[in-house]
């Protein structure tokens, strides 16, 4: 049973009133133009029910998944990118690249006649160039760029992957050839930068901003080659965009106009989408899941998760810099009962943080057993009374947890049990994000989705010494044993020792706890039966691009 591509109902109507009411920087009038489907002509319009609103529409800034699926992939390119669905690196806005005998030096060649897009407060004089990837490379390595010193925004996922230590030069050979020549080997250099954060960015635009004194505004007025353009942004209420008509590969872009319509409610979600009102919805819990697959108004996508979901001790904090502490709250954490009700048969237990599915995987280790006594005299022998901590639990549903207020109300029962007090603590999810950069809590609730399939995208960009610095090791952990297997394996081309580094340094991971690893989980999107060729992404991104609808 086909659903109608857009049924006249009550989020509809709420989309309309908005649209009509204006929104961002448009007029009124304008803004609304296109918020419904034409009654005749093809207009399509796809409504995406997103799980809660991004920080801002510059990917260079950010490391979360609602970030850069608002972001990166409908208004953006990258030099490399993974096509969707896919895990190796292919051409994009690089036709091809040259990498030199030491592996030190990439020539990127570009691809011609691409165009920026094209808005009410930026229109182009050329077409993308090498001008734009130098800007781009520049801006995340040198913070004494004029464009960094009018706008001094910080560069997380770039700062701890290392690319500003990494980078030696870039240079424009002509304007359409560009080298970028490293320090060291990098053997996931191509991967890494297929990544949202290095998105190619308009120098042209840049300079207008400059000019303006309005250099803040490329994070919230964005300018990309991507398939889409932004037209207006509420925030916890909707985000539209349009068909970019200039795209570059318009051949793989169907629908006329996207709205994310920010629905925080899961339950929410669904019932959306079997009544027509959403066409795609992500990460429902599994009682959704059931409800979704009995009906014949929803198609139900699943696929295992290239994830992680993990609590992180913040070793800055007190009595969690000792491991007895961390092993007496580990070992107090009932796993499998949390798994059963958390994720009711879609998750099973982490032991490592990377997934079983990630090459490197050290199938050799396992959990601590789950022993209350035991980690009540481990906590005795660290001479600790009446722990207090906070933790900290995702306000969103996210691929990797699917209840984390759930997971946290049993993880506090469990830790009680052995005399440890938690108080729960969330915001909203930018400013949980935020605060845990700024390293304000105890133990907090997270996860990870990887990137770009190489084990360094773990290890390294979670867990580095480097890492810290940046914000995404929340645990604040440095081992410096660990850091030099990881450091050394990224620079190694040999794939059989890169693979034997990442094993070892699994198993100090596992000796020292920085996390306790709770579960990898099956991933589940839903649609409209009318919306095709939508894929779930192993990176966990949610994109539109070639996604078409009847």
């Amino acid at each position: 049973m086909q659903q109608p591509l857009f049924k006249l109902s009550a989020l509809t109507a709420v989309i309309l009133g908005l649209a009509a009411c204006g929104g961002g920087d448009k007029p009124a009038q304008q803004a609304g133009s296109d918020a419904a489907p034409a009654a005749s002509g093809g207009n399509k319009t796809l409504i995406y029910c997103s799980e809660g609103s991004p920080a801002g529409f510059d990917p260079a800034q950010y490391t979360a998944g609602t970030d850069f699926d608002a972001s990166a992939y409908p208004l953006y390119n990258n030099l490399v990118e993974f096509p969707r669905g896919e895990t190796t690196v292919a051409p994009a806005l690089a036709e091809k690249w040259d990498i030199s005998e030491d592996g030190k030096t990439y020539t990127f060649h570009l691809r011609q006649g691409v165009k920026f897009a094209s808005t009410d407060y930026f229109t182009p004089t050329r077409d993308f160039n090498a001008d734009d990837v130098v800007f781009t490379f520049q801006r995340l390595i040198d913070p004494n760029t004029e464009f960094n010193k009018a706008y001094p925004a910080e560069f997380l996922y770039a700062m701890d992957m290392g690319i500003p230590e990494l980078i030696d030069s870039i240079e424009k050979v002509d304007d359409y050839t560009v080298k970028i020549t490293l320090k060291t080997v990098e053997a996931p250099f191509l991967q890494n930068i297929a990544m949202p954060f290095a998105v190619i960015s308009s120098a042209e635009y840049a300079d207008q901003l400059l000019k303006a004194g309005n250099a803040a505004d490329i994070n919230t007025k964005p300018i990309g080659t991507g398939p889409f353009i932004l037209k207006s942004y509420q925030k916890d209420t909707q985000i539209r965009y349009t068909k970019n008509p200039d795209y570059w590969d318009k051949d793989n872009i169907h629908i006329d106009n996207l709205v994310f319509a920010i629905t925080k409610d899961s339950a929410v979600r669904a019932q959306k989408v079997q009544a027509g009102e959403c066409n795609v919805a992500a990460y429902p819990k599994p009682a959704e899941i059931e409800a979704a697959k009995k009906s014949d108004k929803v198609a139900v996508l699943e696929q295992p998760g290239f994830n992680v979901g993990y609590l992180s001790y913040n070793q800055e904090k007190g009595k969690l810099a000792d491991l007895k502490v961390r092993q007496a709250l580990d070992m107090a954490v009932n796993k499998d009962a949390i798994i059963n009700a958390v994720y009711q048969g879609a998750g099973i237990k982490a032991t490592n943080p990377m997934p079983p599915s990630q090459w490197s995987y050290n199938d050799q280790l396992v959990d601590a057993p789950y022993d209350p006594e035991k980690a009540k005299a481990l906590l005795e022998e660290a001479g600790v009374n009446n722990l207090e901590v906070s933790l900290w639990y995702m306000p969103v549903q996210r691929p990797y947890n699917p209840n984390a207020k759930l997971m946290a109300e049993m993880v506090q029962a469990d830790w009680a049990k052995v005399g440890v007090n938690a108080k729960l603590v969330t915001y909203e999810w930018g400013e949980y994000l935020k605060r845990v950069k700024n390293s304000e809590h105890d133990v907090v609730m997270l996860g990870w989705t990887g990137d770009n399939g190489d084990p360094d995208n773990w290890l390294g960009t979670l867990l580095s010494c480097q890492a810290v610095k940046g914000g995404n090791n929340n645990s604040r952990w440095c081992n410096k044993e660990f850091d030099q297997l990881v450091v050394g394996a990224r620079q190694e081309t040999d794939q059989a020792k890169r693979e034997e580094a990442y094993r070892q340094a699994q198993v100090i991971f596992k000796q020292d706890l920085p996390w306790t690893t709770m579960a990898h989980s099956v991933v589940t999107h839903f649609t409209t039966p009318n919306v095709k060729n939508y894929k779930i992404s192993p990176f966990g991104s949610v994109r539109f691009d070639g996604v078409d609808i009847e």
